[in-house]
């Protein structure tokens, strides 16, 4: 048995399929209950390729310090000057990366976007054991950004199997409600 339940209410994710709508830009003020904080040493490229590339806009800046993005509510990234953060080393990608939803219609926009600005910053898109399809992109301050994009549900598919096998089930199926969580 698992204690895992159905919660897509509380995420601005659609439900994936072929009509997808990405939800609007967030741009109210909350506490954030996770966010990046990534350095830099060029803030205003590196904003640049953040909002051209990857889609963010800048919800605010402290000139010359900081530039906080968002694309949907929950993806936030700090970017801040390298002297306010410890140096990292540069000539390779990092093992960690950092992970944000998008739809799959947005996919091939975003490797487009991003290789007109970095022709050598994407990988992908490839498709998950997980029923996604990702595209890894290496920004100008070298941190490791995956677009993840939920591909349509099929309760046939070896996606469907795999996740089933760890308790994880469709909306809709099994504990599908969330009344006893709420």
């Amino acid at each position: 048995m698992s204690d895992y339940y159905n919660a897509f209410e509380t995420s601005p994710v659609p439900a994936p399929g072929p009509d997808a709508v990405p939800p609007e830009p967030f741009r109210g003020i909350y506490g954030m209950p996770a966010f990046v904080t990534i350095p830099t040493s060029d803030l205003a490229a590196s904003a640049d390729f953040w909002c051209r590339g990857l889609g963010f806009f800048e919800l605010f800046s402290i000139p010359g310090t900081l530039v906080h993005l968002r694309r949907w509510a929950f993806q936030d990234v700090l970017l801040v000057t390298e002297g306010s953060v410890p140096e990292q080393e540069q000539e390779q990608a990092p093992a960690m990366s950092i992970s944000f939803a998008c739809v799959l219609s947005q996919i091939d926009a975003l490797v487009e976007a991003c290789r007109a600005l970095r022709p050598d910053s994407v990988d992908g898109p490839r498709d998950t054991p997980w029923n996604t399809r990702d595209v890894e992109v290496i920004t100008p301050e070298n941190a490791r950004i995956v677009l993840t994009a939920a591909k349509p549900f099929d309760p046939a598919s070896a996606e469907a199997r795999n996740l089933a096998a760890i308790g994880i089930t469709a909306p809709g199926v099994g504990r599908g409600d969330n009344e006893e969580h709420a």
